[in-house]
C-alpha cells in the first residue's frame, strides 16, 4: 500500500526482498572501530543499529565505487555476534547472496549491536585485490572494511557517526569532520551519511608530514604523506612546487573544484599493499619510500597521483549513469569505463608532464610506448574490443592471466587514452587550434549535480559534449573506435606530428622501469617481459618466444650457452637481427629442463616517436603548461 511517508518497492536482490524506503534510515548507526591491534593486523568493530521489531537484513558491502567489481572483502570478516540488550539473537547468511546477514529483531527492541573482527591479510597476493592495509607503523583504513548497513535504504540516507581508536602518538588524515573534543588517539566524527563515509578513508601512522598544495584563492589541498622513517618526509622545494603545479593545472584543464577540500593520502612504504583509488575529496596511493629521495630514479610511476587527482572530476562527481548505485550490494555496468578510467588516464599523462611531474619528453615517449604495445603486443584486439575490456573487472578481478596479450586485460585505461589523445587532436584540427579536450572537460564536468552530490550521464552526452566543442560524426568515430576490433591507434600521434617507429635503444620509459623494477621488456623483439629472478611473465601471443614454445612462468638459464644476464640475451638478440642466426635458450619450467631456439629477425626494438616532415607538433601544445 502507497502512503505519502513510505513508497514501497520489492528489491530483490540475492532472493532477499527489501523494501527500499522513501526518506532516511531512522536514527543514526554508530561504528567503533578499535585499530591498535597492529601487530597482528586486526580491526575489532562494535556497530549500534537503531532498528525496529521484525525482519532485518544487513549487508556487508560488496560493489566498492572505484574497484568496478564485488570486490568487498567479506572473507576477512570474523567473530560476528548480536545482542539485544543482553540478549544474542541468532543469524543467518542468505544462501543465495553471502553479502546478506538475515535476523529476527524482538518486540520492544530499538537498537541492536554487531560485535565482530576483520582480520586483515598478513600479506599482498599478485593481484593486490587482497592486500596488507595494517603494519606496525602505518594503516590504511577503508570504512566499508569494517562496516554492515541495513537493505532496503540509498546509502546517502543512511546517517553513521564513527570513532577509531589509534595506536598511542599515532596522526591520521582523512576528509571526515572530526570532533576536536574525543580523547587523544580515540577519534570521533561527526555523523555523515554513509556514501560519505565510505568515500573517506582514514589514514594513520607513527610518522605523518601533511604539505600544503592549496592554490592562491582556491579550496584547501593537501599531500599528507605517513612513511616508515623521517628520511622519507623529506621533500624539496622544487618537489612541492612539482606538486602545486598538479593542483593549479588540473583546475585550469578540468574547471572549477568540485570538493570543499582535497587530501592526498600518500603512504611510502614497501610494507603495505600497494593502492591507487579514487574519492572525491581524497584519493588513497601507495608509492615507493623514495619518492622524495630518488627522485630521477623511478620517474613513470609519478603520475599516480595526477591520475586519482584527476578523478575527483572524471568518475566521482561525474560518473556514468549505470556506474552509480544507491547502495554498495547493486551490480554496476562498467560500460562507460573508456571514458571515466580511459579520459582520466590521458589526462593522468598530460597533467603529470604539464605540471613537471614527467619531463615533457618523457611523456612522449610514454605515448610512443602505450601506442607500441596495443599496436605489437595486444594481437587480442582483433577479436575482443576495447569496449568488452570494461567488464574485465568483474570477468578477472585482476587475477593473472596466463596469455594477457591475447586474452586482453583492463586495456580500456591505456588504449582508451589513445583514444583520448585522438579525440583531443581531432577537436583541435577541427578548430584550427582554437579548442582542444579541455574545453570538452570544463563544461563535461560542471554538469549539475543529478544524484545528490553526484552528477551522471549516458553515452549521448559525451556525443553531444563533443559536438558542442566542435561538430562532427563523434557518434561514429566512437562506436567504431569503441565497440570495432582492430581499429587504427596512431592517428591520434599522427595528428599531433609524430609516427611510431622502432630502434634498438631503449626509450625513456623502458630504461626507467627496467632500471626501477629490475625487469627487462624484450616486448617488440623476442616477445617476452622477464622479471628480475629472471622468469618469464609475459610471452606475447604469436610472438617469437611464443612460436617457440615458451610460456610465462618460464625461468631462463642460459643464452648460448653462457649463463642468462639481461645484456647477454640484449646482445644475442641484436646478433640474431644482424645475421638471421637463431639464439639457443636454456630454460626450465617447473622440474623440466630444456632448450629452444628462437630467431629475433628485426633484432631488438624499441618504440620511439618520430616527427613528421611539415607537420606542426600539437604533442608540445598538449603537454605544455596552461600558463
Amino acid at each position: 500500500m502507497r502512503t505519502a511517508a513510505r513508497i514501497a518497492s520489492l528489491l530483490l536482490l540475492g532472493g532477499i526482498a527489501t523494501v527500499q524506503a522513501a526518506g532516511g534510515y531512522p536514527g543514526v548507526i554508530t561504528l567503533q572501530v578499535d585499530a591498535t591491534d597492529v601487530q597482528r593486523r586486526i580491526y575489532r568493530v562494535t556497530e549500534t543499529i537503531p532498528v525496529r521489531p521484525g525482519r532485518l537484513v544487513l549487508y556487508f558491502p560488496q560493489w566498492l565505487p572505484g574497484n568496478h567489481a564485488p570486490r568487498g572483502l567479506i572473507e576477512q570478516l570474523a567473530g560476528l555476534r548480536f545482542r539485544a540488550g543482553q540478549q544474542e539473537l541468532t543469524w543467518k547468511r542468505d544462501p543465495l547472496n553471502v553479502y546478506a546477514f538475515q535476523l529476527q529483531v524482538p518486540a520492544g527492541v530499538s537498537q541492536l549491536q554487531a560485535e565482530f573482527q576483520v582480520a586483515t591479510p598478513q600479506a599482498t597476493d599478485s593481484s593486490r585485490v587482497t592486500r596488507v592495509v595494517m603494519t606496525p607503523n602505518l594503516l590504511g583504513l577503508q570504512w566499508n572494511q569494517v562496516l554492515l548497513y541495513p537493505a532496503g535504504y540509498a546509502a546517502r540516507d543512511i546517517q553513521v557517526r564513527a570513532s577509531v581508536q589509534l595506536p598511542a602518538g599515532w596522526k591520521h588524515a582523512s576528509t571526515l569532520p572530526q570532533d576536536l573534543t574525543a580523547a587523544a588517539n580515540q577519534l570521533q566524527f561527526a555523523a555523515v551519511s554513509l556514501e560519505d563515509l565510505v568515500d573517506s578513508p582514514l589514514y594513520a601512522g607513527r610518522l605523518l608530514r601533511q604539505l600544503d598544495l592549496t592554490p592562491a584563492g582556491g579550496r584547501p589541498v593537501h599531500l599528507n604523506v605517513i612513511a616508515e622513517d623521517e628520511a622519507s618526509l623529506a621533500a624539496t622545494d622544487e618537489q612541492m612546487g612539482i606538486h602545486r603545479a598538479l593542483v593549479r593545472e588540473t583546475l585550469a584543464a578540468m574547471g572549477p573544484a568540485r570538493y570543499s577540500h582535497y587530501e592526498f593520502l600518500v603512504v611510502l612504504s614497501d610494507h603495505l599493499g600497494g593502492i591507487g583509488i579514487e574519492h572525491l575529496q581524497s584519493s588513497e596511493n601507495t608509492l615507493d619510500p623514495a619518492y622524495f629521495q630518488s627522485w630521477s630514479d623511478d620517474v613513470d610511476s609519478r603520475d599516480q597521483l595526477a591520475h586519482e587527482y584527476t578523478h575527483s572530476w572524471n568518475g566521482k562527481y561525474r560518473r556514468p549513469a549505470r556506474n552509480w548505485t544507491a547502495h554498495y550490494n547493486t551490480p554496476m555496468q562498467n560500460e562507460l569505463l573508456w571514458v571515466y578510467e580511459g579520459m582520466t588516464q590521458y589526462y593522468g599523462m598530460v597533467l603529470a608532464a604539464r605540471s613537471g611531474l614527467w619531463p615533457r619528453d618523457f611523456a612522449a615517449e610514454e605515448f610512443a610506448l602505450t601506442a607500441a604495445i596495443y599496436a605489437e603486443k595486444r594481437p587480442g584486439r582483433s577479436w575482443r574490443s576495447l569496449e568488452d575490456t570494461t567488464y574485465q573487472p568483474i570477468i578477472a578481478a585482476r587475477r593473472p592471466l596466463s596469455w594477457v596479450s591475447w586474452q586482453r586485460t583492463e586495456d580500456y585505461y591505456s588504449e582508451g587514452a589513445l583514444l583520448w589523445l585522438d579525440v583531443d587532436t581531432r577537436l583541435r584540427e577541427l578548430s584550427n587550434g582554437r579548442r582542444s579536450l579541455d574545453d570538452f572537460a570544463r563544461k563535461f564536468f560542471a554538469a549539475p549535480a543529478s544524484k545528490g552530490t553526484i552528477s551522471t550521464y549516458e553515452y549521448a552526452d559525451v556525443v553531444n559534449g563533443l559536438n558542442a566543442v566542435a561538430a562532427y560524426d563523434w557518434n561514429a568515430f566512437l562506436r567504431a573506435r569503441v565497440a570495432g576490433t582492430d581499429q587504427p591507434l596512431t592517428q591520434g600521434l599522427e595528428r599531433a606530428g609524430f609516427r611510431l617507429t622502432f630502434t634498438d635503444t631503449p626509450n625513456a620509459v623502458i630504461s626507467d622501469y627496467e632500471k626501477s623494477g629490475g625487469v627487462t621488456d624484450l616486448g617488440y623483439s623476442l616477445g617476452v617481459m622477464i622479471s628480475r629472478e629472471a622468469v618469464l611473465t609475459e610471452v606475447v601471443w604469436e610472438g617469437p618466444a611464443y612460436k617457440a614454445g615458451l610460456t610465462t612462468q618460464t625461468t631462463l638459464i642460459a643464452v648460448n650457452g653462457l649463463s642468462y644476464k639481461p645484456a647477454v640475451l640484449k646482445d644475442a638478440i641484436r646478433q640474431s637481427g644482424s645475421d638471421g642466426k637463431p639464439i639457443e635458450l636454456l630454460v626450465r619450467n617447473q622440474d623440466r629442463y630444456r632448450t629452444v631456439t628462437v630467431i629475433c629477425p628485426g633484432g631488438l626494438r624499441y618504440p620511439h616517436l618520430e616527427p613528421i616532415a611539415g607537420k606542426a607538433d600539437a604533442m608540445k601544445d598538449i603537454l605544455s603548461p596552461s600558463g
